[in-house]
């Protein structure tokens, strides 16, 4: 079966051996043979790359794709087409806000692992959790690499960035969350599912009351999705609560003053909500802070708990698996590359794990 991007291919070789395309000349751009074939701007940018490494045109950015000046014999040509020389390895970009034990290492691990088993190059660009630099890894790394994997920062806005490469067609994979309304493939945890699923886990365990915390969810698709899962839990049963203005917890905003202020925001939700008995933190480090206030007298749950691995007690809580999720984000901006159709979210298994580290 002949692939969409090798018809491109095939066209734009008869072109050159019937003269309509002659060295020098501009070759359409990606946009121009996506609207001409029907087919999406990644497979005519595939297209485009193939004839490059064959030796049949060259890209000179920001001016267009040309014929070569010296085009190599066509006569025995053929599609699918080969290399004139052997390609350099494929080179990938991470960008992530930042990684720790308790949640980021394991999916870098994997994401390296699965990188080295196809030879590609990695680079790893940390934002600390700020938006402008986001925005200036991605503007600087477009240029030196394939394809990006992106981990988004917490936000209020999209970055303007990131969206210009994915509508542009650059390859692009994002991880642990995704953005609503936008045509760009991610690799996440069922976050609704699981969030429900813990929900109704303490539900089971006889707490009628519980509270959902966290940073402001919007533009965060991962605080968002569980949110909703919290509130999807309890149809005719329990009460829900949320305290979602948290913020020390964020990268790059954890501070003396940040950790104060949050410390006092949930002492002063307890008295007032003596009768919450269970709370559902969104991530780690926040169920510590709030276990830290509530001294061990109520049920904490949360988002992946490393525990004593870290230095620190083990909740109940969503084990996500961090290392599915890096694997499969390598295959998805991979088949990218190769000009293959990807789904636009692809979700991995999660499991809910109990204090004593049981799969419950």
């Amino acid at each position: 079966m002949t692939l969409l991007y090798e018809r491109i291919c095939a066209h734009v070789l008869e072109q050159l051996r019937r003269g309509a395309l002659r060295p020098g000349d501009r070759v359409p751009s990606e946009m121009e043979l996506a609207a001409q074939f029907g087919v999406s701007r990644i497979t005519s940018k595939r297209a485009l790359e193939v004839l490059r490494e064959a030796g049949l045109v060259e890209r000179v950015r920001g001016k267009g794709t040309f014929v070569v000046r010296r085009l190599p014999d066509l006569t025995d040509l053929s599609v699918p087409l080969r290399p004139a020389q052997r390609r350099e390895a494929r080179s990938v970009a991470l960008i992530v806000p930042d990684m720790s034990e308790a949640y980021g290492l394991d999916l870098l691990n994997a994401i390296e692992e699965r990188c080295a088993e196809y030879g590609a190059h990695l680079v790893v660009r940390r934002t600390h959790g700020r938006q402008t630099d986001e925005e200036k890894a991605v503007d600087s790394l477009v240029a030196a690499v394939d394809g990006l994997i992106v981990f988004p920062v917490h936000g209020d806005f999209y970055n303007a960035s990131l969206l210009r490469q994915v509508l542009d067609g650059f390859p692009v994979v994002l991880v642990d969350r995704h953005l609503s309304g936008i045509p760009v493939s991610a690799v996440l945890t069922d976050n609704v599912a699981a969030a429900r699923a813990l929900t109704t886990r303490l539900l089971d365990h006889g707490h009628e009351h519980i509270a959902f915390v966290s940073p402001p969810p919007v533009n965060t698709s991962s605080i968002e999705d569980r949110l909703e899962g919290f509130r999807t839990a309890f149809g005719e049963r329990g009460q829900p609560y949320e305290l979602t203005d948290l913020r020390s917890t964020l990268p790059g905003s954890t501070t003396t003053e940040s950790v104060r202020a949050d410390l006092d925001t949930i002492r002063a939700f307890r008295a007032n909500r003596p009768e919450v008995t269970a709370y559902f933190a969104c991530e780690y480090n926040l169920a510590r802070m709030v276990d830290r206030v509530l001294g061990g007298d109520r049920v904490v749950a949360c988002f992946d708990s490393p525990g004593d691995s870290i230095g620190g007690p083990p909740y109940l809580h969503v084990r996500q698996n961090q290392t599915e999720m890096g694997r499969r984000a390598v295959d998805l901006l991979l088949a990218q590359l190769r000009g293959e159709q990807v789904p636009s979210l692809s979700y991995v298994p999660f499991e809910l794990i109990d204090a004593e580290r049981r799969q419950v």
